[in-house]
């Protein structure tokens, strides 16, 4: 006799309840009834379990932007500081209120007036007014600035105008007007300007706020697990990206940075930088500059190019449009950021460390639709909001930034070499890395 279309709530519970009692072998035996797969439960360390556990009130969050739709900064950012996110088998709320939101364009996809909405957070006109909720005192416990996406012009070098010093310039005044400062956080590098940088950077170290900026790769998973302690004895090393110099170059860049500032002395500073494209940037291959057996080994862990075996010919007739960016740093070790046009989509790295036969390589994968790399990112923001310390150095960032405004300069000009004396002592020491004593 067929089941009722609509069983009764107690019906449901009985029929529940008689299949729970029959013995395991029975329930196997039943040909429509198997086990589903086992949801696999790995213990996932974030940064804020180093903190004591949270008590009292959250801290309170304001978040300036420039536009704010799915999957922008916007969304990746404040969103998880708004409702929580989930991680492989486990959820973090952090101890974070977004208390006001400062949003500068209203695109046709925005959502951030219906995140305001449907949470009942404050949106303000001004920067400012978020920073006090309107009225002359600070009110905030930190601040997220997120300049990214938006409809800003270009320049003759094809950088996107985003007003990151101009935001932060608004936030500063507060602190200036209030005096007190609390941590900021920036996304992504400081400016595309150095001389903005070096002004944004001069602000926090004057007022003595904590600041953190960055990139969300090199905090990513990496596939397979990679870190390196302090002292490593790297030979070369080799960051893959992809797309436009500045845009994705600064995550290639910022990957490039976390590995090697861990070489033996800390992070020194920056001498020189060269941005060669195409046909230089292979012939520079062929001198020895870079190696395209590093590009080989950290393709062998991505996806859709494990097990292929690439020659130095191979890789240049698949990806003939490459750019190589060449930074050579104060102590003489030089790293290679390698931008595929053609090859890959997609972020991952390999060293040569002394004493070692092979190279050492992993993949630093961007899962979508959860984006868990934007997941830790912003966990180690919260460790600052709560701790009032970095998760890691700013000067990670400032440093890149300077870098990369300058390979951009060299590949305006042509692809030539360009000194960077303004970055040369900009030495700082690493934090280690999660899971690693140092």
């Amino acid at each position: 006799m067929p089941a009722r279309p609509n069983p009764s709530r107690r019906e449901l519970l009985a029929a529940a309840a008689g299949f729970a009692a029959l013995p395991s072998t029975m329930r196997a035996a039943e040909p429509h009834v198997v086990a589903s797969p086992t949801l696999p439960r790995p213990k996932v360390l974030l940064p804020t379990d180093a903190l004591p556990s949270p008590t009292g009130k959250k801290k309170r969050i304001a978040a300036i932007t420039t536009a704010y739709f799915k999957y922008s900064h916007a969304d990746d950012i404040i969103t998880k500081f708004i409702e929580g996110y989930a991680i492989v088998s486990r959820t973090h709320r952090p101890h974070c209120e977004v208390s006001g939101m400062y949003i500068e364009q209203f695109p046709e996809s925005d959502i951030g007036r219906g995140m305001a909405k449907r949470y009942g957070i404050p949106l303000y006109d001004t920067p400012a007014a978020t920073l006090t909720g309107g009225g002359d005192k600070l009110t905030v416990d930190g601040v997220l600035l997120i300049g990214e996406h938006g409809d800003y012009p270009y320049n003759e070098k094809g950088q996107q105008l985003y007003p990151r010093r101009r935001l932060f310039a608004e936030v500063v005044k507060v602190f200036r007007n209030c005096g007190r400062a609390v941590p900021v956080y920036n996304d992504k590098h400081f400016s595309y300007s150095w001389e903005d940088a070096a002004w944004m950077y001069k602000q926090s170290r004057e007022l003595d706020f904590p600041m953190m900026a960055g990139s969300s790769v090199p905090v990513t998973w990496r596939e397979p697990p990679l870190a390196f302690r302090t002292g490593v004895p790297l030979t070369n090393a080799l960051a893959v990206g992809f797309s436009g110099v500045e845009v994705y170059g600064f995550h290639t860049l910022e990957l490039l940075q976390c590995f090697v500032e861990h070489r033996p002395g800390g992070e020194t500073g920056v001498k020189s930088v060269q941005c060669l494209t195409g046909e230089a940037a292979w012939n520079a291959a062929q001198a020895g500059r870079w190696k395209p057996q590093l590009l080989a080994a950290a393709l062998q862990h991505v996806p859709g190019h494990t097990n292929k075996n690439y020659s130095a010919g191979a890789l240049q007739k698949a990806d003939p449009d490459a750019v190589v960016f060449f930074v050579e740093y104060t102590d003489g070790f030089v790293g290679t950021a390698y931008l595929s046009r053609g090859l890959v989509n997609e972020f991952a790295f390999a060293a040569a460390v002394r004493g070692q036969a092979k190279p050492v390589a992993t993949f630093c994968p961007l899962l979508k639709p959860q984006r868990d790399h934007f997941s830790m990112l912003c966990n180690h923001i919260e460790v600052m909001f709560r701790s009032g310390k970095p998760s890691y150095p700013v000067e990670r960032t400032y440093l890149v930034t300077g870098a990369l405004a300058a390979l951009v300069d060299s590949e305006f000009e042509g692809g030539g070499r360009i000194e960077t004396p303004h970055l040369r002592s900009l030495g700082y020491t690493p934090a280690p890395e999660l899971g690693t004593a140092g």
